[in-house]
């Protein structure tokens, strides 16, 4: 693949430029209290919050909605992806734990399972809530990065934050930009990559749940993965009575007589741009009653009953920034099966790239990567790491190190190395020790070679 466009610097002006309006000359606060922020409660927000203040940190998760998750509580993402290389547990440490504490709330899966576990947002969300106070991080929600503000040219000094409060601006040592789509750093002028060699990001989608499905008939009747030949999905499809719908049709149980699903497909859509976001959730919505219809016309026994309990309060988005650090992660890397000095842990997840025509890459089993640390550094940019969905990779491996599993891990690292950027290096994230993060690391159970 070619390379994609870099950008820099902060978001695009506003679309009528002939008119600016200045803000009064009113003081904004100072609260300056935290060693770490962590801006985004996700699954790389959480861990690296959790990581953080397990390390000493006075730390601040600050998050948009007034849940913490993500994409498995807020964006209803109805599964784990795997977390085995097909042999073992690959995703370790407090990937594992979460994991682990997650499947509490799906006792009708196998307690020994690891691949494709159901999730129950409600519980999960619970879960998340527990560890990050358990932590000693303190929570804000309903607050949202409004700016950046720099000290210099390679450190951010303090973030401006919107909530029911006003403006506020927190000041921190080091700060973690766990926002999926690399808003603090990108703000803060780190560049960054967006999607293929034209900018066309891989399409997102937003996943939705049907209640009062008939058990029985859905565990035991045909399966409506996409990748059955057989599945409804793909009549429903060919009948062009359901013009929003594809064949994109994963599905779970994650309760009695519920059924979330991550199906269907918005092409093409920019997270960045809060327009696009907003027409995306209503188009979405419709796709997922035109699923019910297509459903309730073609298994009337199994969802004649059925009717759309809820949807997404995030869109499941798959590609936005990726910021550009001290190493790019590249498909050679992942095609390579790539060990590095550096790394913080392993990733077995398949080239899973949601654009038309594209074809999946998967490894044997027992097969895995390193994931460099040198990916949450991002260039120039002294006192911030990044983690999750916004880290340093190419187009291609990007489809592999997004989902949720890798995400966790780069959120613990990110947070441990926040803390110790504080002590050994003058809150500079490009100079800690590696060799010693690596043994912090493993001595909390990750796994890496």
């Amino acid at each position: 693949m070619g390379a994609a466009t870099t950008h820099t610097g902060w978001p695009a002006a506003p679309t009528d430029k002939s008119r600016t309006v200045s803000l009064s000359k009113k003081k904004i606060g100072v609260d300056s209290k935290w060693d770490v922020i962590v801006v985004g409660g996700g699954p790389g927000g959480c861990a690296a919050a959790i990581s953080a203040a397990r390390e000493g940190a006075k730390t601040l998760l600050i998050e948009a909605l007034g849940q913490l998750g993500g994409m498995g509580v807020a964006g209803m993402v109805p599964a784990w992806c795997p977390f085995s290389d097909g042999e073992k547990i690959i995703y370790r440490g407090l990937a594992e734990r979460i994991f682990n504490e997650s499947k509490k709330g799906v006792p009708h899966e196998s307690k020994n399972k690891l691949d494709w576990v159901h999730i129950n947002p409600e519980y999960l969300m619970t879960v998340y809530d527990r560890l990050v106070t358990e932590s000693g991080a303190r929570t804000l929600f309903f607050s949202r990065l409004a700016a950046v503000e720099m000290a210099s040219n390679d450190t951010v000094d303090v973030l401006i934050v919107a909530n029911k409060s006003g403006l506020t601006a927190f000041k921190a040592s080091v700060y973690i930009d766990a926002t999926g789509d690399g808003d603090l750093a990108a703000w803060a002028g780190a560049s960054f990559k967006r999607g293929d060699e034209n900018g066309v990001v891989q399409s997102s989608t937003l996943c939705f749940s049907f209640a009062n499905v008939d058990t029985y008939r859905y565990v035991n009747g045909p399966n409506l993965h996409t990748g059955n030949k057989n599945s409804p999905v793909h009549e429903a499809v060919a009948s062009g009575k359901y013009p929003l719908i594809d064949k994109h049709f994963c599905n779970n149980l994650i309760g009695p007589d519920v059924v979330q699903f991550n199906a269907g497909h918005l092409v093409n859509v920019d997270s960045t741009d809060p327009w696009a976001l907003s027409e995306a959730m209503m188009k979405g919505r419709q796709i997922a009653a035109q699923y019910l219809s297509a459903m309730r016309d073609l298994q009337p026994q199994t969802f004649g009953g059925a009717f759309l309990v809820k949807t997404g309060s995030l869109l499941g988005v798959r590609d936005s920034r990726r910021i550009e650090g001290d190493y790019t992660f590249t498909v050679d890397d992942w095609m390579q099966r790539r060990t590095f000095e550096d790394e913080i842990g392993r990733n077995c997840y398949y080239i899973d790239v949601h654009k038309e025509g594209h074809k999946s890459t998967r490894y044997k089993k027992g097969e895995s990567h390193g994931i460099p640390y040198r990916c949450l550094t991002p260039l120039k940019l002294k006192n911030v790491l990044t983690a999750g969905r916004c880290i340093s990779t190419d187009e291609e491996a990007f489809g592999s190190l997004r989902v949720m599993p890798p995400c966790l891990v780069t959120g613990e690292a990110a947070g441990m190395a926040a803390a110790h950027a504080i002590r050994q290096s003058g809150n500079d994230v490009h100079k800690i020790d590696i060799q010693f993060l690596r043994k912090r690391l493993k001595e909390e159970g990750q796994y890496f070679l």
